[in-house]
């Protein structure tokens, strides 16, 4: 059984997936978890689907189940979205808010982990809007048994996505943790409208059209138990490359890149977790995994602030990208970090 912040373990990566039910949770493959999957439109690759994945239990984890000691949530919804080329597997990460009082839940998003479907373009995504189906969708299952407003929870992409989610739904959450979220591109904004002039013509004629970038697995070895990290992870799912990169979708996440730097506006408080430190190169070199290798940290401290009214910033040394994912010591200090947060302005919001 895994402790909070041990590593988690998964099946062979041939274990198929069968979809729930409508309304119905089935047995997860993470030992201990369950989905329910979340039915989409079709599009021009077939049917499309979402999985939402929580804790199992004789009654829904969170809902009767009493706060620790440390804590004072008692039922509060987290809702957590994975990042590009991933799916949610950090079982003790879900243990951990369990433990404090939260009733956690986890999205898989279409073609991704466990909502990818055979004949589907990975991460495919034409517009970040897209993802407020299966949000919405989501909420409205974690509502029927928890129905305080959800604090949202992402990673990378995820962050991002979560970040415009609240912004074109104000009111909706609590509040927002985000764990290295992808706000701007390496460099600069310059940077990103060079890049968006350079895709202009090609996306518009051949938006699945992959690009043509350096094939690395420096993130996948900070991360992976096979290599340097402390995760089994799904070969399918979080795969040693990292999904091809689409234009269209990139240009999608670079157009939410574009809103987060006119600024969000957003007024729930935001809490964003960072390493302290970028390191990139072409050659793995064992100073990365103690950093975050995908992203520029000090691009998204910047952009955070552009994310509403009240955003805090914490930097944790020797993080990885997913700082959730990093070497125990250093997640476990960022959890205090996050639930000292949590306690003052999500589980007992500072009266206006």
């Amino acid at each position: 059984m895994d402790t909070p912040f041990s590593p988690a373990t998964e099946p062979a990566p041939d274990a198929l997936l069968v979809d729930s039910p409508p309304g119905v949770w089935v047995p997860d493959i993470l030992e201990g978890f369950e989905r329910q999957t979340i039915p989409l439109e079709v599009d021009e690759e077939g049917p499309n689907a979402a999985t939402l994945v929580r804790l199992a239990g004789p009654e829904p984890l969170g809902g009767t189940m009493p706060a620790d000691g440390d804590g004072p949530a008692s039922g509060l919804p987290v809702l957590y979205v994975h990042g590009w080329s991933d799916y949610f597997y950090n079982a003790p990460l879900a243990r951990l808010f369990a433990e404090r009082g939260y009733a956690f839940h986890a999205l898989d998003l279409r073609k991704y982990g466990r909502s990818l479907r055979p004949g589907q373009t990975p991460g495919w995504a034409e517009s970040l809007e897209v993802y407020d189906d299966e949000i919405g969708q989501a909420l409205r299952i974690i509502a029927r048994d928890h129905p305080q407003q959800p604090v949202l929870m992402g990673h990378s992409t995820g962050g991002l996505t979560l970040a415009l989610w609240a912004a074109r739904h104000p009111g909706r959450a609590r509040a927002l943790v985000l764990n290295s979220p992808w706000l701007e591109m390496q460099g600069s904004a310059l940077v990103r409208h060079m890049a968006s002039a350079v895709l202009d013509p090609v996306v518009r004629l051949q938006p699945k059209n992959f690009l043509k970038l350096p094939r690395v697995d420096h993130y996948w070895r900070t991360i992976s138990a096979a290599a340097d990290g402390d995760w089994d992870l799904h070969p399918l799912w979080r795969p040693q490359y990292a999904f091809e990169v689409p234009g269209g979708w990139l240009k999608a996440v670079m157009a939410g890149h574009a809103t987060v730097a006119a600024g969000l506006g957003l007024t729930e408080p935001v809490h964003v977790m960072l390493s302290d430190r970028t390191v990139f190169g072409p050659s793995w070199r064992q100073d990365m995994t103690a950093a975050d290798i995908v992203l520029d940290v000090e691009i998204l401290a910047q952009r955070a602030t552009r994310l509403g009214r009240h955003v805090t910033v914490v930097r944790h040394a020797g993080a990885l990208h997913d700082v959730m994912a990093s070497p125990q010591a250093i997640r476990r200090a960022a959890a205090r970090e996050m639930f000292r947060w949590l306690d003052t302005y999500a589980v007992e919001p500072v009266p206006d």
